[in-house]
């Protein structure tokens, strides 16, 4: 009597011979969507084919996805903004700048291309055509999501290697920094003074707050008598909506408050206090240092507007409120501060940010320390 050959239990797949001799295995995947669909694996062996099968089904154990044909990008790339990047995983505003991305440049010009069969000369000539018809810096920034989207797709094992990474980006020319001189920046303190934004320009001028740190600051982050700042926050608009979040890079620091900060933060602290009284039941208790006649935070846009209002009633040439934090940098690495201290005042995620942004500075500086040599070394009277 012929024994009876065993059948695989339910979902582990099964091994045919097909035609042309060789064996082809069906197992029933996990896709990315959370669907099932049957994937085939072939080989020449019943063995070879054997070992294909239980590696797919290793991964149904694991509940790793396995699609059944690669992806396009174009489908790829919005399945991973809303799964990976859509807050509070990241910051709304890296959310809009990805999606800015995809839509306008990745899905245009490389959507067409699936995850396996994107190749190292793809993404080059990708990132050509985008230069050409844009500019570097965008074209490194889709190179640098691009290169995300793929990291996610290796770790959800749809692909094997990341061929962005072995692209090299774009390099578009630095910026020439120019910020105001010392005279420039007292000019425009003196202009400010009465402006009801006076406390705000004097910390972006003198502590290198950035624009959102300003706004976010609530009193709570204030100590006067220690005379301290606690930047735990920022605030921006993004999409009509006003939020808070983590400062640049995650950095929370706490900053020792310059001496000539301090009258202008008491002072802005009275007239809030009258405010609050004038407005009675319509004030709204944010606790923000910074706020509108009825206490609701400030616009972000309108601290910028305010500052290019008095800027150019000082008659001062126009600079972005940014470049007052590049002024705060210039002013203390001119005065001796090491780069290392500038960086933690500033909240940069890196030194090499510090250094590179402000180099001319530290030339300068090294210029000033080589001249030293000049008075060590030189030839002693008498001696040749």
């Amino acid at each position: 009597m012929a024994t009876q050959r065993k059948r695989n239990p339910n979902g582990a797949g099964t091994i045919t011979q097909r035609k042309d001799g060789r064996f082809q295995a069906a197992v029933y995947v996990l896709q990315p969507d959370g669907t099932r669909a049957r994937k085939f694996a072939y080989g020449k062996t019943w063995a070879e084919c054997d070992a294909k099968r239980r590696v797919l089904l290793d991964k149904v154990d694991q509940g790793v996805p396995v699609p059944t044909r690669s992806a396009r990008l174009a489908d790829w790339l919005p399945y991973w903004l809303d799964s990976f990047v859509q807050p509070p995983r990241r910051t709304p505003a890296t959310y809009e700048k990805y999606e800015s991305h995809i839509r306008l440049h990745l899905i245009p010009l490389i959507g067409t291309k699936r995850l396996e069969s994107l190749g190292v000369a793809d993404v080059r000539r990708f990132l050509k055509a985008l230069e050409s018809k844009t500019t570097a810096a965008t074209a490194k920034e889709s190179h640098r999501v691009l290169r995300s989207a793929l990291s996610a797709a290796c770790r959800e094992e749809l692909i094997s290697r990341n061929v962005a990474t072995l692209v090299e980006p774009p390099r578009p020319a630095s910026r020439e920094l120019s910020p105001w001189s010392l005279d420039e920046t007292l000019d425009f303190l003196t202009a400010a003074r009465r402006d009801p934004l006076y406390a705000a320009f004097v910390l972006a001028i003198a502590m290198g707050l950035r624009r959102g740190e300003i706004v976010g600051l609530r009193w709570s982050d204030i100590d006067l008598d220690q005379r301290v700042i606690h930047v735990r926050n920022q605030t921006q608009r993004r999409r009509g909506v006003l939020y808070d979040g983590d400062p640049k890079s995650r950095r929370r620091r706490v900053v020792p408050i310059p001496a000539l900060c301090v009258a202008p933060l008491r002072w802005h602290r009275m007239r809030q206090t009258a405010a609050r009284a004038k407005a009675g039941e319509d004030w709204y208790d944010s606790g923000h240092v910074f706020t509108t006649r009825t206490g609701r935070p400030v616009e972000p846009r309108n601290v910028y507007r305010s500052f290019i209002r008095v800027a150019q009633a000082a008659g001062l040439r126009p600079i972005r409120l940014h470049d007052a934090r590049h002024g705060t940098a210039t002013l203390l690495t001119a005065a001796g501060v090491a780069p290392r201290v500038v960086m933690e005042i500033l909240g940069h995620s890196q030194i090499s940010v510090t250094m590179n942004v402000y180099a001319h500075v530290v030339q300068d500086t090294q210029r000033e320390a080589m001249s030293h040599m000049d008075r060590l070394l030189r030839t002693r009277p008498g001696r040749q």
